[in-house]
C-alpha cells in the first residue's frame, strides 16, 4: 500500500472510530440512566440530548488526537458578499429539497418492495422533541460540531490532493455517517456543497451558518408550519395564514435562487487551494483501502439495520 493509500485508510479508520465510540458511549450512558431512573429514557428531549453528547462531545478528544497526527494546512481566507451568501443559501436549500425528494422516492420504492414502511428517524425526532431542543441541538449545536468534524478537520488534511478529492470525500463520509437512508442523499449533496464553500472561503463560520439555516428550516420552521396548518384547518386566522404563505414564498424564492446558483457554480475557482499531490487513480487510492472500506461497510450495516428495523 503506497503512502497516499495509507493516508486515506487512516482517515477512514478515524471516522469509523468516531462512529463506534458514539455507539459505545450511548450504550454506557443509557445503561447508567436505566439503573438510576428508566423513566428518563422515555423522554425524547433527554434522549436527543444524550445522543448529541455521544455523537459529538464525548468522542471528540480521542478523534482530535487521531486527526492531529495527520498533516494539515491552513486554507486561504476570503470574505464573501451578502449577495453571494444569499446565493449559497439558495443552493443549500435547493440541494436539501433535491436530496429529500430523492430519499423519499427511494424509501417509498423500498417500502413497496418490502411491503413494510421504512421509518424516518429524523422526522420522528423532530416531531417528538420540544421546539427548544430542535433549536438548540438540531439547529445550532449539530451544525457547529458537524462542520468542524466533516469540513474543518477533513478538508484541512486532504486539500493537498485537490479540491475535487476533498469535496467528494467530505460528501461521502458525511452522508454515510448519518447512518440512515432517509438522510443519505441530502447529506451527500449538502456535505459536498459545504466542502465547496469552505474551500472557496477558508472560513468554517460560513458553512456553520448555512448548515444552521437548513437545519432550522427543517426542524423549528417545519414544526411551526405544521402547527399553523393544523390550526388553520380548525379555525382559520390571519396569523397562521401569514406563516404558511410566508414559508411558501421564502422556500420558492430560495429554490429559484438556488437553481440559478447551480448553473453558475461550474465557473468557480478555488483560491489558495492548488493541488499539490496529483493521484493517478483517485478512486482506487481514496476509497479502495482497508480503512475506507471498513468505514463504508459499517455504516451500510447501520442503514440496512434501520431499513429492516
Amino acid at each position: 500500500m503506497n503512502i497516499h493509500k495509507k493516508f486515506f485508510s487512516k482517515i477512514g479508520v478515524n471516522y469509523l472510530i468516531l462512529g463506534i465510540m458514539a455507539i459505545i458511549f450511548q450504550i454506557i450512558i443509557v445503561n447508567i440512566i436505566s439503573i438510576i431512573n428508566p423513566e428518563y429514557l422515555h423522554n425524547i428531549n433527554i434522549v436527543t440530548t444524550i445522543s448529541s453528547l455521544c455523537n459529538y462531545i464525548l468522542p471528540f478528544p480521542i478523534f482530535y488526537l487521531l486527526m492531529k497526527k495527520l498533516d494539515s494546512v491552513e486554507l486561504e481566507k476570503t470574505n464573501i458578499t451578502v449577495k453571494k451568501f444569499i446565493l449559497y443559501t439558495g443552493i443549500t436549500i435547493t440541494l436539501m429539497w433535491i436530496g429529500n425528494v430523492t430519499g423519499l422516492i427511494i424509501t417509498m420504492l423500498l417500502s413497496g418492495a418490502m411491503q413494510n414502511d421504512i421509518a424516518n428517524p429524523v422526522h420522528q425526532l423532530i416531531n417528538s422533541s420540544d421546539i427548544w431542543i430542535n433549536l438548540l441541538i438540531i439547529s445550532i449545536f449539530a451544525p457547529i460540531c458537524e462542520e468542524i468534524l466533516f469540513r474543518k478537520f477533513l478538508i484541512d488534511r486532504t486539500i493537498k490532493y485537490g479540491a475535487k478529492v476533498s469535496i467528494i470525500l467530505s460528501a461521502v463520509l458525511f452522508a454515510f455517517f448519518h447512518g440512515n437512508l432517509n438522510q443519505f442523499f441530502y447529506a451527500f449533496l449538502m456535505g459536498g456543497f459545504f466542502a465547496y464553500v469552505y474551500i472557496r472561503t477558508g472560513k468554517i463560520t460560513y458553512t456553520i451558518i448555512l448548515h444552521a439555516i437548513v437545519n432550522f428550516m427543517g426542524s423549528v420552521m417545519s414544526l411551526i408550519l405544521a402547527n399553523s396548518v393544523t390550526n388553520i384547518q380548525i379555525t382559520p386566522n390571519p396569523v397562521d395564514a401569514v406563516i404558511i404563505l410566508g414559508y411558501i414564498v421564502i422556500i420558492l424564492s430560495f429554490l429559484l435562487i438556488g437553481l440559478y446558483g447551480l448553473t453558475r457554480i461550474k465557473k468557480a475557482r478555488f483560491n489558495g487551494s492548488k493541488t499539490k499531490i496529483n493521484l493517478k487513480n483517485p478512486f482506487k487510492t481514496v476509497y479502495l483501502n482497508l480503512g475506507m472500506i471498513l468505514f463504508i461497510l459499517f455504516f451500510i450495516g447501520e442503514m440496512v439495520y434501520q431499513v429492516l428495523g
